[in-house]
């Protein structure tokens, strides 16, 4: 990703300021600086177990799989990692709203105790249009995220006087619920607004989940992160939203991603990369985490365990056939705790340091 916005976005972020009833609530430059300042440098993965396909079977009462997370969680903090990016779920608040809480406070509680504070994502334009509750789908093999669904779905999105305050009440009581929790390290409340086609429709919902988001009155930043440069109107309103910045780029040219980061560092705001690490695509750990590192921006690759949602293979090439291809795309360690690759490991735990 390639961001070349810099004139078109501050002029957007001061005429929304100037129009919008959420930006004088939107924190400072000063005062998100000083939340940053204040962390040590963030690490972690785009989070999901590996007994999960997709969001909902990860929160569902029968298959969230707390003994699997504590154990894969324990494997993150022996890399030094202290962020995980975490999707919540539309459909099972839906159906069981006290049910989602006590399992989102229960995991909280299994990340403090590995020194982890994760950010948690609302809605996802990624993936299948369509979702249900109940038993999901068995993983098609070989096929990158097959069962992984968007949130809200597809079929839903046109009648939104219907859809709109469902989604308010779900935003409103998790943010509500764990607005001083300092657990919760980010409130990221929309992941790649616009991508499946969607495009700048998806701008509606970005504007309400941040006014849902402020109403419920987090201690917490919110953020919407940037991650298709053709995408103009949405990366401006994104940017002149968010309380902290956040990107997505998995290039592997180092020239590339030095200039998503300074383009981006010139808002003022501190920067997180909340997804990068592709190896096919030569985004690689050894190649990308220490230049994050070096311009203190938080670096939270997709992927930890090979598990159900197949993202060991890539977005665009399904091998049906075969069992594990010989270079992984995402992820880090197979289910028994071996890693893909020892070199990446020892580069992780280097990058983590304190």
């Amino acid at each position: 990703m390639r961001i070349k916005l810099i004139p078109a976005l501050l002029c957007a972020i001061v005429a929304v300021g100037c129009t919008s009833n959420v930006i004088p609530t939107r924190w400072t430059p000063e005062r998100a600086q000083e939340w940053y300042a204040a962390l040590p440098w963030l690490s972690g993965c785009d989070y999901i177990p590996a007994s999960a396909i997709n969001q909902i079977e990860m929160w569902s009462a029968d298959t969230y799989d707390p003994a699997r997370i504590d154990t894969e969680l324990g494997w993150a903090e022996e890399l030094g990692f202290n962020t995980m990016r975490v999707y919540l779920s539309s459909v099972v608040y839906a159906h069981d709203p006290e049910g989602l809480k006590t399992r989102l406070d229960d995991f909280l509680t299994i990340c403090d105790k590995h020194g982890i504070r994760p950010v948690l994502v609302f809605f996802d334009d990624c993936w299948n249009p369509e979702s249900a509750y109940e038993k999901q789908p068995d993983p098609k093999p070989g096929i990158h995220n097959s069962g992984w669904v968007q949130d809200p779905s597809v079929s839903l999105r046109a009648d939104t006087t219907a859809l709109y305050p469902a989604l308010e009440k779900y935003l409103k009581d998790i943010v509500g619920t764990f607005k001083d929790d300092q657990r919760v390290l980010l409130w990221d409340l929309y992941n790649e607004p616009g991508n499946s086609g969607h495009k700048e429709t998806s701008i509606p919902l970005v504007k309400n989940a941040f006014r849902w988001a402020r109403e419920a009155g987090p201690s917490q930043p919110l953020s919407v992160g940037v991650w298709n440069d053709s995408l103009k109107e949405l990366n401006e309103v994104q940017l002149a939203l968010s309380d902290v910045t956040t990107y997505h780029n998995y290039s592997g040219d180092l020239e590339d991603q030095q200039n998503a980061i300074d383009t981006l560092k010139a808002y003022g705001r501190p920067v997180l990369n909340t997804e990068y690490m592709a190896r096919t695509r030569g985004c690689t750990f050894q190649k990308v985490m220490p230049l994050l590192k070096e311009n203190n921006v938080a670096a939270i690759n997709w992927g930890f365990v090979s598990g159900k949602t197949n993202t060991i293979f890539a977005w665009d090439t399904p091998l049906p056939e075969v069992e594990e291809p010989e270079v992984w795309f995402h992820d880090i360690f197979r289910q028994d705790h071996t890693p893909f690759s020892e070199e990446e490991i020892a580069v992780i735990k280097e990058c983590n340091k304190r």
